[in-house]
């Protein structure tokens, strides 16, 4: 890949004024080859030119002197749990905590107030008796455009292949949703991703993510994504960071 830019449209945001987080680290992610795990350091600015840094361990992206965000080759080793039924996430998504609890409700992952084709409208909710939480999540026709890279045409990809930096991002809010709320906000710190397979357009699919463990104010969860009919297609592990409620 021959950028060194990167640009987040407003779009992909996941507070009100900054990026999703796991959209930026699948873009940061496409500087290094094989599985990758991203680190963000800063809130990643909306409509902004960020300099990619390639390094000997991986790539940096800056917004002028401040780091955002480091990627590093990494592997993920983590247990993968057998993916619920498509009606089982259709009932669990139902129960999406986040229509009581409207933190980040304009989220384009899983915002309740974005509209269908225009977020993802992921809502992972708990799935009965088993410790995942889920949601079904069939993608849109209009996912399939590049958009945060200089040299993207801006078109649909006729092929129907949605890009991995929407893989990412789908695998990331659902694994937000593994633990109870807090009082403060949970941010996304470290986010490691293996896609494993093609996801297309219009074609239906689901996301799980489950809780791993709690080490302070870090707590780690899993997600996958599969077909409908349970193939996998992506895994993911996540480090969410706990940060205080204001004063």
């Amino acid at each position: 890949m021959s950028s060194d830019t990167i640009t987040i449209p407003r779009r992909f945001n996941g507070p009100p004024d900054s990026a999703n987080g796991g959209y930026v680290c699948g873009m940061l992610a496409q500087f290094v080859e094989g599985p990758v795990a991203v680190r963000l350091k800063a809130p990643p600015p909306l409509d902004t030119a960020l300099h990619v840094e390639r390094t000997i361990d991986g790539a940096l992206l800056r917004d002028g002197d401040t780091l955002v965000a480091e990627a590093r080759a990494s592997s993920i080793d983590i247990e993968v749990p057998q993916a619920p039924s498509y009606s089982a996430a259709e009932a669990a998504a139902a129960k999406y905590r986040g229509f009581e609890i409207r933190v980040f409700s304009d989220c384009f992952v899983c915002g309740p107030d974005r509209a269908a084709g225009d977020g993802l409208r992921i809502f992972a909710g708990d799935v009965a008796g088993s410790g995942l939480v889920a949601s079904p999540w069939t993608p849109h026709d209009s996912l399939t455009e590049s958009s945060g890279l200089p040299d993207a045409s801006g078109s649909p990809d006729a092929s129907g292949l949605i890009p991995p930096e929407i893989i990412w991002a789908a695998l990331d809010c659902p694994s937000a949703f593994t633990f109870p709320q807090v009082p403060g906000v949970s941010v996304l710190g470290e986010f490691a991703v293996n896609v494993e397979g093609e996801v297309h357009a219009g074609e239906p699919h689901l996301i799980s993510a489950w809780f791993i463990g709690q080490q302070g104010r870090k707590r780690y969860a899993g997600s996958a994504l599969f077909t409908a009919a349970g193939e996998r297609r992506a895994i993911a592990k996540a480090t969410w960071i706990e940060l205080p409620p204001p004063v």
